[in-house]
């Protein structure tokens, strides 16, 4: 018998298989097959309760619009900014993770799913597809799912590493090709690059990074051009870190997992790094459950993670994620790599944070009502602010205060050191 092949239809056709009450998983941010999500919205009023999972929804996001109510609801794993909408509005769930423990949710059959749609690049010569840029959980959701459709897109990157899947594995192929979402390099503003700098003088010479994404992650970036022999092992990187690559300042060649590698899950950014990345032995796609494993992080030695917050209470407990009880965003990969940081030979976990928000300070005597705690204080190293660096490690309760109280903004020190003796002078 002959390899099955799978029938190559339109994406009007692919995504007549999704019937009512289904659950759907689509492919992550930059990797969501659009030419399937769009062709979902001429269909959505012809199917009830259609269940729709997903990280950050980079496209259209139609199954989160008004009009979709009854048809189509979103279930997010990280509120992006078009699920955040719908989710504060009533329209969305969202279910917590660590971002490492995603792909088993769909392995496991806690995520039982009904169909899947990706993107993957085209065939090689032996049949195999790339997931490109998306890997994170989105091969393992195709894997899983009872009714796997993948749209083939010769923009996607044919990136190397452990990402890729047969033709002969899907059940119906959509070819069409559709220019990959971008997503541009924010600029950068005083107290941002400050901070970067903090952070940079943290990073020695062949440290091993891990970067978020947005202004504080390239801030950093934009201080390390005096440094040697950075290595990448991050969930994610953008065009941030090319600018090191030409400057011979990222080489990967220090690294003792994966020497001479760029070790990602999923790529956001602009065509630059799409071709950048394109049939590039030099990186290592993988699924998130590899590259955010903390046991795995921590086999990079001086493996130094860097990531953004919303606040952070005197005690070092650190909220990422909600705006007192409301969502904003997800866990993601934070604690993966907090914790893999502080168990790598050399390691440090960095907390990045601007001083201030619209409301007042981030650094607070206490979290916002409600507020999740994202990564729990015994996990916190260093918590950077343009005003300095409060390396937590191995410090009590009242000098952690203190050395928080130092980075926070000036206008909001007395009101904390208020809060601190109150709270620990009344100890003795």
């Amino acid at each position: 018998m002959g390899v099955k092949q799978p029938k190559y239809v339109t994406a009007e056709e692919a995504i007549r298989q999704i019937k009512n009450g289904d659950r759907v998983a689509v492919g992550h941010a930059c990797g969501e097959p659009r030419a399937l999500t769009s062709a979902f919205g001429a269909y959505m009023s012809e199917v009830k309760d259609v269940e729709f999972v997903h990280m950050v929804g980079m496209g259209d996001s139609i199954h989160c619009t008004p009009e979709a109510v009854g048809h189509a609801r979103l279930n997010s794993l990280f509120l992006g900014a078009k699920d955040r909408v719908a989710f504060t509005e009533g329209r969305a769930d969202y279910t917590p993770r660590y971002f490492s423990q995603i792909p088993a949710l769909f392995e496991k059959g806690m995520l039982v799913t009904d169909v899947a749609l990706v993107q993957v690049s085209k065939p090689d010569r032996h049949g195999y597809v790339s997931f490109g840029v998306s890997v994170d959980y989105s091969m393992a959701a195709a894997k899983a799912a009872k009714i796997k459709i993948a749209q083939v897109n010769s923009y996607m990157p044919r990136c190397h590493g452990e990402c890729f899947m047969h033709i002969s594995e899907f059940d119906f192929v959509v070819e069409q090709d559709t220019p990959l979402i971008e997503l541009k390099r924010p600029e950068l503003s005083e107290v941002e690059l400050a901070i970067g700098k903090n952070c940079a003088a943290l990073i020695e010479d062949g440290s091993t990074l891990q970067l978020g994404i947005g202004a504080l992650p390239d801030a950093v970036l934009s201080s390390l051009h005096g440094k040697k022999d950075l290595g990448i092992h991050s969930e994610m990187f953008s065009d941030g870190v090319l600018e090191l690559v030409e400057a011979g300042v990222v080489t990967n060649s220090k690294k003792t997992l994966h020497p001479g590698k760029f070790v990602a899950t999923f790529l956001m950014g602009t065509n630059k790094l799409y071709q950048f990345v394109d049939d590039n032995p030099a990186l290592y796609m993988a699924s998130v459950d590899y590259t955010n494993d903390p046991y795995i992080i921590a086999k990079n030695d001086k493996m130094v993670s860097i990531n953004a917050c919303v606040q952070v209470d005197l005690q070092g407990q650190v909220c990422s994620e909600s705006v007192g009880p409301r969502q904003v965003s997800g866990t993601g990969g934070q604690v993966d790599f907090v914790r893999g940081a502080s168990m790598s030979k050399g390691g440090l976990s960095i907390i990045a944070i601007t001083s201030t928000k619209r409301e007042g300070s981030r650094i607070v005597p206490f979290l916002d009502e409600g507020a999740a705690v994202t990564t729990p204080r015994n996990d916190v190293g260093c918590i950077v602010t343009e005003y300095g660096v409060a390396d937590l490690r191995g410090q009590t309760l009242r000098e952690r205060a203190r050395r928080l109280i130092n980075i926070a903004h000036p206008d909001f020190r007395a009101e904390l050191q208020t809060e601190w003796e109150r709270r620990f002078l009344m100890q003795w």
